[in-house]
């Protein structure tokens, strides 16, 4: 499953093909692809052209495009100040969703599933195109909603006011300029759980996934099941710089790529994966002790039907922990 950095790689590159182009055209090769879309494809399709994609903007793994519809005033912004568009085309990459940025003249892929056409700019690909091998993720129209503090709904190229409605329920994730981290530690000292269970509510603190929340408290030397009511605030805000620190390492190296599913819009992997420091590293030694003399293993143990990777020597498993 993507995470926030693979997510953000997606968003930088299709900001810098689609941004303020016009979708000349659509073709739904496979239905399942936008059954999110509950009108149907003659609804999505009809939604989508002759539409001008206004920016890219992510929250957490969400990302959505905001369109000026036909027949909007020049799309971008009005005088007002807000986005003279009120929809957006979402995408859900699920477990193997691919956006990839191509030229007509490029064969389709074998797992092809929608395809967008796009007005013509010089030395610029012509064509979105939606591969998606396992069929979890998929696109569909939404509505564009103000969000409940004022702020920008996510990360994009203009900040507007406003969120795809089905991201409206998440927290801000650590990227965004809004992070607000009094916020999170409020609503981390509220719950009686585990900290890496809260890490991954979406709710409290939005695109860290069971990757990055391994490498984040690795970095903070905290142990996954740490009650979150007895979290200090410093330990709070060394976690909270962890996982900025990791998911920009993440973003410098083109995201995490563990198969040939992750790609990035123009096709290429990322290479993190080669730099984690526990994620997958169960029977390693700690690198971090191994620094200073110290002979520590990895652990592996399950957590939430997943993983979590720990050492048992710099992340102490504490004595009152909670999963």
């Amino acid at each position: 499953m993507p995470e926030l950095p693979e997510v953000e790689v997606v968003r930088r590159g299709l900001a810098r093909w689609v941004r303020g182009r016009t979708i000349t055209g659509v073709e739904v090769l496979d239905p399942r692809s936008i059954r999110r879309h509950a009108l149907g494809t003659e609804d999505f399709i009809g939604n989508l052209e002759h539409a001008t994609v206004l920016d890219v903007v992510r929250r957490g793994k969400f990302l959505w495009m905001p369109l000026a519809m036909s027949g909007s005033p020049d799309p971008g912004l009005g005088t007002d100040g807000e986005n003279l568009s009120k929809v957006a085309l979402m995408a859900h990459l699920g477990m193997s969703g691919q956006l990839l940025m191509q030229d007509p003249g490029v064969a389709d892929e074998k797992h092809l599933k929608v395809r967008i056409r796009l007005s013509p700019v010089a030395d610029m690909p012509q064509q979105l195109r939606f591969v998606d091998q396992r069929i979890f993720g998929g696109l569909f129209v939404t509505s564009l909603v103000p969000t409940v503090d004022g702020g920008p709904g996510g990360l994009g190229e203009t900040p507007l006011p406003e969120i795809a409605e089905e991201a409206s329920h998440i927290a801000r994730d650590p990227l965004d300029p809004f992070f607000s981290f009094d916020a999170f530690y409020r609503k981390v000292k509220g719950r009686k759980t585990g900290l890496k269970r809260a890490l991954l509510d979406q709710s409290v603190i939005s695109g860290i996934g069971n990757i990055y929340a391994d490498e984040a408290l690795w970095r903070a030397r905290l142990h996954y099941a740490k009650a979150t009511d007895t979290l200090r605030r410093a330990d709070a805000e060394r976690l909270v710089e962890a996982a900025k620190d990791v998911m920009n390492a993440a973003l410098d190296a083109g995201g995490t790529s563990f198969d040939s599913l992750y790609v990035n819009v123009n096709g290429d992997s990322g290479y993190f994966a080669r730099s984690l420091n526990a994620y997958g590293r169960a029977g390693e030694p700690c690198g971090r002790c191994e620094s200073i003399g110290l002979r520590s293993i990895m652990k592996r143990e399950q957590f939430m039907n997943r993983s979590s990777y720990t050492c048992p020597v710099c992340q102490p498993r504490p004595r009152n922990g909670r999963w």
